[in-house]
């Protein structure tokens, strides 16, 4: 299914300090959550429901995309 992203209101971590090569987030209409590189604005996007997303970032505060955790897991 096609969104359109192109008006989306795309921010960046505080973490990249004006930074080109960053991770750009943004919420879409429907509801959904879009997330992009930086690098690459009209390339691909992936898009999230909103329960992905919270499971993701949930992932994320909790270490279990660390590159430690990664390798222990393999």
């Amino acid at each position: 299914m096609y969104r359109e992203t192109t008006t989306a209101a795309w921010r960046k971590a505080s973490f990249c300090n004006g930074a080109s090569a960053c991770v750009e987030v943004a919420p879409l209409a429907d509801g959904t959550i879009a997330v992009r590189d930086s690098k690459e604005q009209d390339g691909p996007v992936l898009v999230f429901t909103p329960s992905e997303w919270a499971a993701f970032t949930a992932g994320v505060r909790e270490g279990e995309f660390d590159l430690a955790a990664l390798v222990a897991g393999a």
